[in-house]
């Protein structure tokens, strides 16, 4: 039985308007994160978009989170998304995703608390 996207509620973006939108269509990196309840892990996924803006890339991702959601059973959308625009066209190494968080932790523990923790699930 499919269970559909719990928590996912299709009234917009989930942050404030990040930019303004242009006439041009630029290219735009999204994070969604995702909770598996029956495996007890959360997903983060990339997705690329070309928008006029990061207000409508998260729109976009948001939906298609919405379908993700609904083709697996007990797949919960966390309700965060986050934008960054592309510089250029994406092609080999381009740069899909950039997030900056302040810390004043020494790099090991900061990999250690936020992302090599030993709960990583690649496959």
């Amino acid at each position: 039985m499919r269970r559909g996207c719990e928590g996912f509620t299709p009234e917009g973006p989930t942050d404030e308007p990040t930019d303004e939108s242009t006439d041009e269509p630029s290219w735009y990196g999204v994070r969604c994160v995702f909770r598996h309840g029956s495996l007890g892990v959360y997903e983060e996924r990339i997705t690329l978009w070309t928008a006029r803006s990061a207000d409508e890339a998260v729109e976009r991702a948001e939906a298609e989170a919405a379908e993700y959601c609904e083709d697996l059973d007990g797949v919960e959308y966390a309700r965060l998304a986050q934008a960054f625009t592309l510089f250029g066209t994406p092609g080999d190494g381009a740069e899909v995703f950039s997030l900056m968080r302040g810390s004043t932790l020494p790099p090991g523990e900061y990999v250690g608390r936020y992302f090599a923790t030993g709960d990583e699930r690649t496959a």
